[in-house]
């Protein structure tokens, strides 16, 4: 089952996807030991990157898992007529405040997702691509106690000099980047991994060559990283 909601909800003012798990659509393409019939199987938070929404980033679901649960909202920024997760400066410059704020904002929204889907104790999984790689990593960073699992696809660091004071022990981080991206600089993401790695959390990376973007190299160390039992199991 799909659900679309977009017109604001009492309890879930949010323009997003919510699709129910399917036994069948999973079979045996889905990680191995998925069963998203299960109350403890994982939920895949998607997220769209610049100019994406929330009807785009479910083909990145599919790929992972077909028959996963699936939550995908949508970004409330707009830059140019194209949707984000938070304002920028300039190109690679991001409004920090804005970051921090539309983190908390998504927080709440998984909250009150969990809640109003009847998700109970079930892990969320942040996936995340470019932008959304972005603003996933920094709602991990700054709420670990409503998202402690991401997969960041061409992600950068979020949050410039920020402090930070969360412990992020039970965090693991996936993060994929091409060697010369020019959009998120293997400089960004390596800091990224080592202000998450100073934290407390699990970082695991994959570079490849190239740039920007999602290569079949990367969907399949995905895969292979939400088949980790640490990773599905709440």
């Amino acid at each position: 089952m799909t659900e679309q909601r977009d017109s604001p909800q009492t309890d879930l003012d949010w323009v997003h996807v919510f699709r129910a798990g399917s036994p069948t659509a999973s079979g045996d393409s889905g990680p191995p030991g998925s069963d998203p019939t299960d109350v403890s199987a994982p939920v895949l938070l998607m997220l769209h990157g610049t100019g994406g929404d929330e009807q785009e980033i479910l083909a990145l679901a599919d790929a992972l898992d077909p028959g996963a649960t699936v939550l995908a909202p949508r970004g409330r920024v707009t830059e140019g007529g194209m949707l984000r997760w938070f304002r920028r400066l300039s190109e690679g410059v991001f409004d920090v405040e804005d970051v921090v704020l539309r983190a908390g904002e998504l927080a709440g929204f998984i909250a009150r997702a969990r809640q109003h889907y009847d998700l109970g104790g079930r892990r969320i999984i942040a996936v995340g691509f470019s932008n959304g790689a972005n603003i996933a990593l920094a709602t991990a960073l700054l709420h670990p106690d409503v998202l402690d699992r991401v997969v960041a696809f061409s992600g950068m660091f979020p949050l410039d000099d920020r402090a930070l004071a969360t412990d992020l022990a039970d965090t693991t981080v996936l993060m994929l980047n091409g060697r010369s991206d020019l959009m998120a600089p293997l400089a960004s993401a390596d800091r990224a991994a080592a202000t998450l790695l100073g934290r407390g959390a699990q970082v695991d990376r994959e570079l490849r060559d190239g740039g920007h973007g999602i290569a079949a190299t990367d969907v399949a160390a995905a895969r292979a990283w939400l088949a980790r039992p640490m990773q599905t199991r709440a």
